[in-house]
């Protein structure tokens, strides 16, 4: 039996992939190895938002070369969409699947009877080849030319033992063209799973024994938009809430302008949705988010945050916010700093500008130095931590539903409650468990709690 390894680098949408990548492989036969030192197949599911998530990649790949060199590598995802070439150089590649036909990884390295299946036997797998070698291919398509609807198989029916709180993709590429951003060249644009798949889905995990599940998408507001017969966002959490058994349902990232007054109620008065909000920002300043092509303004975006924070007073409040986009005067990011400082978030997810090529932004003008956009992260995850703990101080003496995560040191078990926030229950517990837990404390990053009677 053939043996692989996979990794994923990147978003919630990206571990979706990988989840399913994974149950094709087990479902040809191949088993899962331990390490990659161990695999006769890695797999790399990669991100290229940024130069760091390419660089990671790179690293990845020359380190299970160096360490495994008999293995075979092939490398899929959004950074094989953008730059095959780049990849196809490294030492180990044997192939470089773009997202484009990423639904064929697991014909490529499933075992045939005498060993892998030959490469002359896979040019019919593709329709735009790049290039063709007794040793390697590349497959990697027009993703645009992908507009037909998601489709998804059904989840094993496994026990919920390994992972508590499994990704859900329900919406995959963006019809947005926000200047800084290379994820729609490398994911095509807006498509959903059906509602009847997604039901299916939901079940299925619900039978495998998992007790609650994240929603994601790369803009997952736009759910149903490009069905056959237009429907929202809304009324699949709503589909999801009636028509299954799951016991919580947590929305991963939203965009500002996806959060309507009914999504917001919904989400604050239905107690099997996690209180937990996440609203992409990138800037404070208005003339930065104009340059990134964002569709709303900072006051837009308060309106938003202000009413989500009035119907969940508990609830976690998040953000991606950006330093040093070009244009990004010490005077605007001082405005952006102030903006983020002024609002009730409780994390945040802070990155540095990164120059995509092929981005509008990478040829503005007014390019920020790397050190003074480094300054400014610093800057910006200092507030993120102060808001952090002042979050998590508010909350001792509360009681909040958590979920076990399973990894104790024999004296607590780590959870994560409804609100987002890491704890640590005093005693030993399984995982996949909800508990309400009486919080007594916070630790340097999470909360102290102990079972509530």
């Amino acid at each position: 039996m053939g043996t692989f390894y996979l990794q994923n680098f990147g978003c919630r949408t990206t571990q979706a992939d990988g989840a399913a990548l994974e149950r094709q492989m087990l479902e040809r036969g191949l088993a899962r190895a331990a390490t990659p030192q161990e695999a006769g197949v890695v797999v790399l599911n990669t991100c290229t938002v940024t130069e760091s998530a390419d660089r990671d990649v790179r690293a990845a790949i020359r380190r299970i070369h160096r360490q495994n060199p008999e293995c075979r590598i092939l490398v899929t995802g959004c950074y094989a969409q953008r730059a095959p070439q780049e990849l196809a150089v490294l030492p180990g590649v044997s192939w470089v699947v773009g997202n484009s036909h990423k639904h064929q990884v697991a014909e490529l390295v499933a075992p045939a009877k005498q060993g892998f299946v030959p490469v002359s036997t896979l040019a019919t797998f593709s329709d735009h080849p790049i290039s063709q070698s007794p040793d390697q291919q590349i497959l990697v398509g027009d993703i645009f030319a992908h507009t037909e609807l998601l489709a998804a198989p059904v989840f094993a029916a496994e026990t919920a033992s390994e992972k508590t709180r499994p990704n859900l993709k329900v919406q995959d590429g963006c019809d947005n063209r926000c200047s800084f951003c290379i994820i729609p060249a490398v994911r095509g644009q807006s498509r959903s799973l059906p509602r009847a798949e997604a039901l299916r889905e939901v079940r299925a995990l619900v039978a495998a024994g998992y007790r609650e599940l994240v929603l994601s998408g790369i803009n997952l507001g736009r759910w149903g938009r490009d069905l056959p017969k237009p429907e929202r966002f809304e009324d699949l959490v709503r589909a999801i809430l009636k028509e299954t058994t799951l016991e919580k349902l947590r929305l991963s990232s939203v965009e500002p302008m996806d959060w309507t007054e009914e999504l917001i109620a919904l989400a604050a008065g239905e107690p099997r949705i996690a209180k937990h909000a996440h609203l992409p920002l990138q800037s404070g300043s208005d003339r930065i988010l104009r340059a990134m092509h964002r569709k709303y303004r900072p006051w837009h975006y308060r309106e938003r945050v202000e009413k989500i924070r009035r119907a969940m007073p508990l609830g976690a409040l998040g953000a991606d916010v950006m330093a040093g986009f070009p244009g990004e005067t010490d005077a605007l990011f001082e405005e952006s700093r102030a903006f983020i400082a002024s609002l009730p978030f409780t994390y945040l997810h802070v990155f540095t500008y990164s120059s995509r090529p092929g981005t509008p932004s990478a040829e503005m003008p007014g390019q920020v130095p790397v050190q003074v956009a480094r300054e400014r992260n610093r800057i910006l995850r200092e507030l993120a931590a102060k808001k952090n703990r002042e979050f998590r101080e508010s909350l001792v003496g509360q009681r909040l539903e958590a979920i076990t995560l399973g990894r104790g040191d024999g004296e607590s078990t780590e959870a994560l409650t409804d609100n987002y926030v890491k704890m640590r229950v005093k005693g030993r517990y399984a995982p996949n468990r909800w508990v309400r837990a009486a919080v007594t404390g916070i630790s340097e990053e999470g909360l102290i709690g102990s079972l509530s009677h």
